[in-house]
């Protein structure tokens, strides 16, 4: 059946294209550009899960598994996938509400939902999301995610934080006692070190200038060589040495988790009810509206940044549908694709699907080999690497630019952004989306004009402009009241050349204006109809009781 026939998406993986004529050189770029990316996905993998309420393997194996299959299976050369600072909000409040069990089946749900959009070649869809509805909610994620930091960045004793913003603002003053001044400099110490790093080894950086100058030093090759290492790697080595040699009495993974189990995750059934699945709807389809969203928006990012062909969005979805419907069996959280990481990978030199693969690799073997040496990390490192990601996430200069915007687009951006904060990106999301069509709606009828010109009680000469739908349909009022007075057998003749488009509502317009005109002896004339409008009356049947001028 020829593709423009098949309702369905070809499962072609992108890894299949990219391996013809693959060689040891691209390979050589991919083991390397998949080693730098493991390393920095390996802080942001525990990160993610322990605040999203679940334990630190939780989001390595997620990292590990659903990146190696949304690579493997992918519909982009060089994305790479897996847990995400923008689930961390929705996890941590469907953990919650209705438990661990329930987060993993709802996974597994929006994995098929995420699978079956992108089979049935609906992965453009996800593009017609407003880009201020985008940015609002991503913002709103982002300071979400910071309040979510600021418990183990203080250091406070806080049992168990709340999932909704004004409760987990409470909990926060309430326990302030409890200030951890060494939580709150490691913390501080990582932050700063995250900013500082890549700008030290910048090409123009008075330290790198500096380098240059003595290059005989065989010391200067050695230290242009830890420059490749990521910054989150550094500031979480560096510093859980600290905090381990000088003893400081801060919380650790090892202290709240007892460590990350080194060996291969166990694969189980999550208990399953009908009766529980019907409450995890709303939750399923969040997942899969959010991952879908990420996803594709990381893979336009990857398209502009790299060489690499253009991705397949149905492709793409079916991958991380399968991605998502697999690492829940696994104890696993949702998954998608990561713009950081992504990024990362692209600046390393990855030029094939085999990169993300490799990557994925890199942090099995160090789940495996260096598992015990986690539980040495402290959480206000994490905390603080956090905060850089909510800081990088979110895209706080559109603030500033809105008064470049019309009132609809700072609308749906604020709304977006303060329900996401207050409320929940679910809801946020609607809103946003219902925003978005009704002032489209508002300002297309804005562009529609019926112009009326009454030439004498015999003939009444009118213009269409726009398209006439049901939110313009108003406009004909002017037009209906020249037909309620109309002489016997006097014309009205509609000059629609410019109209360009017509749905029911409008043809029952011009059907109630055609119909009171005959009521008074009229005719209705239309002249210069285009494809769109001509189809609709002649498929209602309307043209038959028309005069139609060419």
């Amino acid at each position: 059946m020829p593709k423009s026939l098949s309702p369905l998406a070809r499962f072609r993986p992108r890894l299949l294209q990219d391996l013809k004529g693959y060689n040891g050189e691209k390979l050589a770029k991919d083991m390397g550009a998949g080693a730098t990316v493991g390393i920095v996905a390996l802080p942001l993998a525990m990160a993610f899960a322990i605040a999203s309420g679940l334990s630190p393997e939780a989001g390595l194996w997620t990292a590990i598994i659903a990146g190696f299959l949304i690579s493997a299976l992918g519909g982009t050369s060089v994305q790479i996938g897996g847990p995400a600072g923008a689930f961390i909000v929705i996890v941590y409040g469907i953990v919650e509400r209705y438990g661990i069990a329930n987060l993993l089946i709802s996974t597994a749900s929006a994995g098929v939902l995420l699978f079956l959009l992108g089979l049935f070649r609906l992965g453009t869809l996800v593009r017609y999301v407003p880009v201020s509805v985008v940015i609002g909610f991503t913002n709103g994620i982002a300071v979400l995610i910071a309040l979510s930091q600021v418990r183990d960045l203080l250091g406070l004793d806080i049992a168990k934080m709340p999932a909704d913003f004004f409760n987990q603002l409470g909990a926060l003053a309430a326990h302030l006692g409890s200030f951890n001044p060494y939580a709150l400099a490691l913390g501080l110490v990582c932050v700063l070190g995250l900013f500082v790093w890549p700008r030290l080894w910048a090409v123009d950086s008075q330290f790198r200038r500096q380098l240059d100058k003595i290059n005989k030093l065989d010391t200067v090759s050695a230290l242009r060589a830890t420059s490749r290492l990521p910054a989150p790697a550094v500031a979480l080595i560096t510093l859980s040495l600290l905090a381990w040699a000088l003893s400081l009495p801060v919380e650790t993974i090892g202290s709240r988790f007892g460590g990350i189990p080194q060996g291969l995750p166990t694969f189980e059934l999550p208990a399953f009810s009908w009766e529980t699945a019907k409450l995890l709807v709303t939750p399923t389809l969040t997942i899969a509206l959010l991952g879908a969203i990420e996803s594709l928006l990381c893979a336009r990012v990857a398209d502009q940044l790299g060489d690499a062909p253009k991705h397949d969005p149905n492709q793409e979805l079916m991958a991380q549908g399968i991605a998502n419907a697999v690492v829940p069996f696994f104890g696993g959280m949702p998954a998608t694709g990561t713009i950081a990481r992504t990024v990362t990978n692209i600046r390393s030199g990855a030029v094939s699907p085999v990169a993300g693969m490799v990557h994925a690799a890199t942090l099995a073997a160090v789940v495996l080999l260096a598992a015990p040496l986690a539980a040495h990390i402290p959480l206000a490192v994490l905390a603080g690497v956090l905060l850089f990601v909510a800081w990088n996430m979110g895209e706080w200069r559109e603030f500033g630019r809105l008064k470049q915007f019309s009132n609809h687009y700072r609308l749906m951006m604020l709304s977006t952004f303060f329900v996401t904060i207050v409320f929940d990106l679910t809801l946020a999301v609607e809103l946003g989306l219902v925003l978005a069509v009704v002032l489209f709606v508002r300002r297309q009828s804005e562009l529609f004009r019926a112009d009326v010109d009454q030439q004498s009680t015999e003939r009444t000469e009118g213009r269409l402009y726009g398209a006439l739908f049901f939110g313009a349909v108003a406009k004909l009022d002017r037009l209906q009241q020249a037909a309620e007075v109309a002489a016997e057998g006097s014309v009205m003749r509609l000059d629609t050349r410019q109209l360009i488009s017509l749905d029911t509502t409008g043809l029952d317009a011009l059907e109630q204006l055609q119909r009171a005109l005959h009521k008074r002896g009229a005719r209705l004339v239309l002249w210069g109809l285009n494809p769109q409008p001509r189809s609709l009356l002649e498929r209602s049947g309307f043209a038959q009781h028309v005069d139609l001028e060419d």
